[in-house]
């Protein structure tokens, strides 16, 4: 009964919203007759993402909210009677968008002497609100802004398409209807990642294919083609060479570990994570939680090795103080290294090993696990003895030791031991362990 008690009168129940328990301030009715306050139902479809009415859970196929005019004016007049009561008059409420309104800006998108005046008022209604991208996805927008994408590739009326759709926000539903039955869409927004004249609808066109990728079929993710994956690691590229400043590799240092970062960093691009003014933390993070999805299945690993991100993730690692950064690289790296081609290019890579062993300890414990996880890969697939020898060099045994002495039980301790196991006749007596880590040597 809302507020009765405390007013001293009785509220009609049918003024009172069934969600809030709340008089109503702006009535709507669902396609299910029953009628609720607007702000509480738009939170229930759309925060807690539910398509069922509260009431009846009867599944809603048109969430279009209907205003109760006739409703509203009663609870007004209700109001403004019992006005000595402490009753104060409704709020004007605002104006929905319409369907027959999005529907005729979809239309004029298709024409263009209106398409980017359309595009730029479709996209302040779809970031006015949940509601409202809810209400844009169910008339079909999808379908429209990704023919305007196909058709407008490298234009501004493309590059506005693609930021609608990623603010759209898509459903699970809509998010598998974008990416088709053979992966068109993704092609296409690889071209756009290609293509685009400026960062941003590039880094929409990363969003965007995250989104649709964490949806797909394993059979959709098998067809992603090797252009996908090049492209994608340009992008990569550009995200850590905004200041001008080439990707370098760096030659191979065979002092400690410690120097061996040092020298390496001081040669690599100064500042690549630290200008956020230039690189779009979001779009990188989002890149490499694409290729998180995509590479435990051997073929795609296989084109993402291929296309050269190897060399180009250790870059970001030798430059990157972004600890969430350097955990996604490094479980990619991990992933990669799954298969021979990945363990080469990471032994190839100047730094490739150096920079693993350095991120132990200095990024979280899931990226330290991934970082020994790494260093078993190349130890037991990739063990031959010019390897071997290199990780004693590096330090990266020392390193090995000193993990099994500070965290003995850990998943990443255990996984350092067989790694020492695995070469201990070339390891365990050398000189090159510190004497303090020797005693932490398993036997």
């Amino acid at each position: 009964m809302g507020d009765s008690e405390t007013k001293g009168i009785e509220i009609p129940s049918y003024f009172v919203c069934p969600i809030s328990l709340e008089i109503m301030k702006d009535p709507v009715t669902l396609s299910t007759g029953i009628t609720y306050d607007r702000e509480s139902i738009e939170k229930w479809l759309c925060t807690k993402n539910h398509d069922t009415c509260p009431i009846t859970r009867q599944a809603l196929t048109d969430i279009e909210l209907i205003p109760n005019h006739t409703l509203r004016r009663s609870i007004q007049s209700w109001c403004a009677i019992n006005a000595p009561f402490g009753m104060e008059r409704l709020p004007t409420p605002r104006l929905p968008v319409s369907k027959p309104h999005i529907l005729k800006l979809l239309q004029d998108s298709l024409s263009p002497n209106l398409q980017m005046k359309s595009l730029k008022r479709l996209k302040e209604i779809v970031t006015e609100s949940d509601m409202n991208k809810r209400s844009v996805e169910a008339v079909g927008a999808a379908d429209y802004l990704a023919y305007i994408v196909n058709m407008s590739l490298s234009s501004p009326v493309g590059d506005e398409a693609v930021s609608i759709l990623y603010h759209l926000r898509l459903s699970g539903t809509g998010l598998k209807a974008l990416f088709g039955k053979n992966g068109e869409f993704a092609e296409t927004l690889t071209c756009v990642m290609q293509r685009a004249a400026s960062h941003e609808p590039q880094a929409f066109a990363v969003l965007l294919l995250k989104s649709m990728i964490e949806v797909a079929e394993p059979i959709q993710v098998i067809s992603l083609k090797l252009q996908f994956f090049i492209q994608l690691t340009h992008f990569l590229v550009k995200q850590i060479s905004k200041s001008g400043n080439p990707v370098h590799e760096a030659p191979i240092c065979r002092s400690n570990l410690d120097l061996t970062c040092a020298s390496l960093s001081s040669i690599s691009p100064k500042g690549c994570f630290q200008n956020a003014n230039k690189i779009s933390k979001k779009a990188t993070k989002a890149a490499l939680k694409l290729l998180i999805e995509v590479c435990p299945i051997g073929r795609t690993r296989t084109k993402a090795v291929e296309a050269g991100v190897v060399p180009v993730l250790i870059d970001i690692l030798l430059d990157c103080n972004d600890k969430r950064i350097s955990e996604l690289v490094l479980t990619v790296l991990d992933q990669l290294c799954l298969c021979a081609d990945g363990r080469a290019e990471l032994l190839k890579h100047g730094a490739g090993l150096a920079v693993v062993s350095k991120k132990i300890f200095r990024v979280s414990p899931a990226g330290s696990e991934r970082a020994v996880r790494i260093l078993y890969s190349v130890a037991k697939f990739s063990g031959n003895s010019s390897v071997v020898q290199e990780m004693l060099k590096l330090g990266i045994v020392g390193n090995l030791c000193f993990l099994v002495q500070v965290e003995c039980g850990s998943k990443s301790s255990e996984k350092a031991k067989e790694i020492l196991k695995m070469h201990a006749r070339v390891w365990k007596n050398s000189s090159c362990i510190p004497q303090n880590l020797v005693s932490s040597y398993p036997s």
